[in-house]
């Protein structure tokens, strides 16, 4: 018999009828404050289960499915994550996370799309080929997280903070990242003739400062206003992209075709290998 307590005041929350919680079905259950800090529960069915300020610190959540459950205020900090089913195909039914702490968390292959991540922490997380499209992550913290070859596709990470995140072979296609936060982040690639893809990304008023975006596949992007100061855009595909107003002091565009780029009102006499048609107008 496996006991689950609350907690904060120990009191029995829910009582399972077997020796492991690897594999039990939970699906459900009110398990609000629960104390399952380094908990085995892989496998583990959970959808619809309400775990919301539960410790889930150090657990095993590897393949568990969380469908449609509730974390919210959770502490998933170092926990594994690996393949577990957090997803939803469309917003009916999304799992919700959000203020979750998943610092140092291991999510490479979970499933993550349309979840709720609003507020969460993410530093030192590990999202490498994990699906977050149209995932809400709205001024979530993603310092230093690995997250190569992960779908991003038509997320929400309007003012979140990616610092130093190693962003290669992602895909940002359609991405909301006004005002978020890349400064130092790579988003290069893994391979010599890979690539970032950030295709009709929103990235109005961002900081890129000192980001990698060496080859990065930037189509019809907006720039609008962000900060690339020491960026490396080098032989980076930008075609239709906007970079009205843009800070682009020591931006490096070598190899970048520039003619169909909107850079009205951005300062080019101080960028690095710009060339571009002489026709262009209110350059500064």
């Amino acid at each position: 018999m496996v006991e689950i307590k609350n907690k904060n005041s120990g009191a029995i929350l829910a009582s399972i009828d077997s020796d492991t919680l690897q594999a039990a079905d939970l699906r459900d259950m009110r398990l609000q404050d629960a104390d399952l800090r380094g908990a085995d529960l892989s496998y583990a069915q959970l959808q619809y289960t309400d775990l919301v300020g539960a410790d889930l610190a150090g657990a095993n959540l590897q393949n568990a499915n969380l469908f449609a459950a509730h974390l919210n205020g959770a502490d998933l900090a170092d926990a594994d994550l690996r393949g577990a089913k957090l997803g939803c195909p469309d917003r009916t039914n999304p799992t919700m996370l959000v203020q979750v702490n998943l610092t140092g968390a291991n999510l490479m292959r979970a499933d993550l799309r349309n979840a709720d991540l609003r507020e969460s922490t993410l530093d030192g997380a590990l999202l490498s080929r994990a699906d977050l499209r149209g995932a809400m992550l709205f001024r979530a913290s993603l310092i230093g997280t690995v997250a190569n070859n992960t779908l991003f596709i038509g997320a929400n990470l309007r003012e979140a903070n990616l610092t130093a995140a190693d962003l290669r072979d992602s895909h940002l296609n359609d991405a909301n990242l006004v005002k978020a936060i890349l400064n130092e982040a790579d988003l290069g690639s893994t391979c010599a003739n890979g690539f970032t893809v950030i295709n009709l990304a929103n990235l109005e008023g961002a900081s890129l400062r000192g980001a990698k975006l060496r080859s990065v596949s930037a189509e019809e992007t907006n720039f609008k206003h962000a900060d690339l100061t020491g960026v490396d855009l080098s032989h980076a595909v930008i075609g239709g992209a906007i970079l009205r107003s843009a800070v682009v002091t020591d931006t490096d565009f070598e190899g970048v075709e520039l003619a169909t780029v909107t850079m009205d009102f951005a300062n080019f006499s101080q960028a690095k290998n710009a060339r571009y048609p002489n026709w262009k107008t209110n350059l500064r």
